[in-house]
C-alpha cells in the first residue's frame, strides 16, 4: 500500500457540508487537548521572554495587563467554540471565515494562521537550541559550551535537527504526540509551579513588593500607550490556544471536545501566568538595575536571571523546563499549521498534494513536512541575513495573530447571524463575546501596525525611513494576497465556491 493515500472520491460528509479528511476519529479526548494546548503555547519559554517586556511597559500592573490580555482571548474562544460545534473541521479559521465571509476572506483567515505558526516554530527551535547547550553547559561545568549556539554552523544545523525531529514526531500522529506532550508539558508546570511558590515564599526577595488588590487593575497603568504595548505583548503569551480545535476531527466528540479542550487550556495558562507573575514582582520587583524585572539587560530571558537566586540548585530544572517547552511546543505547533494546509489542499484552496493522508499513521503528510520545510527555510535565511531581521519578525508576528483571531471572531457573528437574538445563550456565545473579543484584536491590528512603521518599534532596523517590522509583517500578509491570486488563475474551483459551500448556499 502506499505510504501516502488521497481522499476518497466520495468521502463522507458531515452535516455542515465539509468533508472529513481520513484524519483518525476519537484518538484525543479533553485532557489530551488541555495538554497540546499548554504546550503550544509553551508557558515557560512564552513567560522568560515576555515576562521582562512587559513589566518594562506596565510596572507593577503585570497581573491587570495580563487579565486584559486574556479578555479578548476568552471571548474569542467562545466564538470558536460556537464555530467549531457547527463546523467541526481542521482547517478551522480558514474553514469558518470562508463559509462566513467567501473564499477569498477565507483563504487569508488561513494564511494568517500558517504564517503565525510557520515564524513561531522556527524561534522555538532557536530558542531550544539555546537552552540545550546551556543545558550542556550547566550540566559538565564547561561554560564555553552555552556559547556554541552564537557560531552559526554550529546554530544552524542543530536548529534544523530540532525541527526535524519536531516533524517527525508530528507525523507519527496523535498518539505518539499525546505521550511526548504529557512528560514535556507536565514538568515545565511542576517547575513553574515550584518557582513561583519559591518565590512567594522566600525570606530574602531581593525587592519585597507587597501584592495589592491595585496590581489587578487595569486603570492603574498611567498611560494608553504604555495599556496598549502592554496588551500586545499579553495577546502573545496567550496564543497557540486554537491548536485545540485544529484537531477537532480527531477528538472523541468533534463537536464538544475541541471547545471545551480550548476553554481549559486559556483558564489554567491564565491561573499559571498570574502565579509566576506574582512570585516575580514580589520577589524581584520593577525596578531597572540589579535583578529588578524591569531591567533592560534581563528582559530577554528572565528566568535565566532570576531562577539561580530563587531556586538555588534547583534552578538547573527551569533551564531543563525551559528547553522543554521549546521543544514540546516546537512540536505541538507543527500539529496546527499542517492540518489547515491539509484542509486547503483538500478544498483546492492549495495544490491538492497538501491533502495527502499516511497510510499508517493517519496524519497529514507533505503538510506536516511542508511546514517543518518552510520553518527551516525561513529560520536559515533570517538568521544568515541578520538576528535583528529574526527578532523583529517575531516582533510582527503580533499582526498576524490579531488579524486572523479577529477575523474568524467576526466570522462568529456573521455566519450565525440568522439567530443571534434567538436566546440569551446565542446572544453572549455567539454575538456579544466574539463581537467584542474580534473588535478588539483588529483594532490591536491595526495600531500595531501603525506604531510599528517607527523604526524604533523592534529592532530599529528599517529600509527607507520605514520600521523593519512593519515591513516584514505587511510583507507576509502581501505574500500572501499574492499566492492567493496565483492559486485563483491555476485552480479556481475553491473561489468559485465549489468546493466549499457557504451557509446561504446550503439553505
Amino acid at each position: 500500500m502506499s505510504q501516502d493515500l488521497r481522499q476518497a472520491s466520495t468521502p463522507a460528509r458531515s452535516e455542515s457540508g465539509l468533508h472529513e479528511k481520513g484524519l483518525p476519529k476519537g484518538t484525543v479526548g479533553v485532557l489530551g487537548l488541555v495538554v497540546i494546548g499548554i504546550s503550544c503555547i509553551a508557558p515557560a519559554y512564552t513567560l522568560t521572554a515576555g515576562l521582562g517586556a512587559t513589566v518594562a511597559e506596565v510596572g507593577t500592573s503585570l497581573p491587570a495587563i495580563l487579565l486584559a490580555g486574556f479578555l479578548p482571548m476568552l471571548l474569542v474562544a467562545l466564538g470558536y467554540r460556537e464555530l467549531n460545534s457547527a463546523m467541526p473541521d481542521s482547517g478551522t479559521s480558514f474553514t469558518w471565515a470562508t463559509r462566513a465571509f467567501g473564499p477569498m476572506i477565507g483563504w487569508m483567515g488561513g494564511w494568517g494562521l500558517i504564517a503565525a505558526t510557520v515564524i513561531v516554530l522556527s524561534n522555538l527551535a532557536a530558542v531550544a537550541v539555546d537552552f540545550f547547550y546551556i543545558l550542556l553547559a550547566q550540566l559538565t561545568g564547561q561554560d564555553w559550551i552555552a556559547e556554541l549556539t552564537t557560531n552559526l554552523w554550529i546554530n544552524i544545523p542543530t536548529t534544523l535537527v530540532f525541527i526535524a525531529v519536531a516533524a517527525w514526531i508530528s507525523y507519527r500522529g496523535m498518539n505518539a504526540t499525546k505521550v511526548f506532550q504529557y512528560v514535556l508539558v507536565g514538568f515545565q508546570v511542576a517547575v513553574l509551579l515550584l518557582f513561583a511558590i519559591m518565590a512567594l515564599t522566600s525570606n530574602q526577595p531581593n525587592d519585597p513588593t507587597p501584592i495589592t488588590w491595585q496590581m489587578f487593575n487595569p486603570a492603574g497603568i498611567d498611560t494608553f500607550s504604555a495599556f496598549a504595548a502592554g496588551i500586545s505583548l499579553s495577546i502573545f503569551v496567550f496564543w497557540g490556544w486554537d491548536v485545540t480545535l485544529t484537531m477537532n476531527e480527531e477528538t472523541t466528540d468533534p463537536k464538544k471536545v475541541p471547545g471545551r479542550g480550548a476553554t481549559w487550556t486559556v483558564l489554567v495558562i491564565i491561573a499559571l501566568y498570574l502565579a509566576v507573575s506574582l512570585g516575580v514582582i514580589y520577589w524581584a520587583g520593577v525596578g531597572t538595575t540589579g535583578l529588578g524585572a524591569g531591567n533592560p539587560e534581563n528582559q530577554e530571558s528572565i528566568f535565566a536571571v532570576l531562577s539561580g537566586p530563587i531556586m538555588g540548585p534547583l534552578a538547573m530544572l527551569m533551564s531543563l523546563a525551559i528547553l522543554s517547552s521549546s521543544a514540546a511546543s516546537l512540536q505541538s505547533t507543527m500539529v496546527s499549521p499542517a492540518r489547515t494546509l491539509l484542509a486547503m489542499g483538500y478544498y483546492k484552496a492549495l495544490p491538492s498534494s497538501f491533502a495527502k493522508i499516511s497510510a499508517r499513521f493517519m496524519s497529514p503528510s507533505v503538510a506536516t513536512f511542508a511546514a517543518a520545510a518552510a520553518a527551516a527555510g525561513f529560520y536559515v535565511i533570517t538568521r544568515l541575513l541578520s538576528e535583528n531581521a529574526l527578532w523583529d519578525t517575531i516582533t510582527a508576528l503580533g499582526l498576524m495573530i490579531c488579524f486572523y483571531y479577529g477575523l474568524t471572531a467576526l466570522a462568529c457573528v456573521w455566519y450565525f447571524r440568522g439567530e443571534l437574538f434567538d436566546n440569551a445563550r446565542n446572544f453572549f456565545c455567539k454575538f456579544l463575546a466574539p463581537l467584542i473579543g474580534g473588535i478588539v484584536l483588529l483594532v490591536m491590528f491595526f495600531a500595531t501596525a501603525i506604531e510599528s512603521m517607527n523604526p524604533e518599534y523592534g529592532s530599529g532596523s528599517e529600509i527607507g525611513g520605514v520600521g523593519m517590522v512593519f515591513i516584514l509583517g505587511v510583507g507576509v500578509l502581501l505574500l500572501g494576497v499574492a499566492i492567493m491570486l496565483w492559486m485563483r488563475l491555476r485552480n479556481p474551483a475553491f473561489f468559485r465556491g465549489e468546493t466549499i459551500r457557504t451557509r446561504k448556499l446550503l439553505k
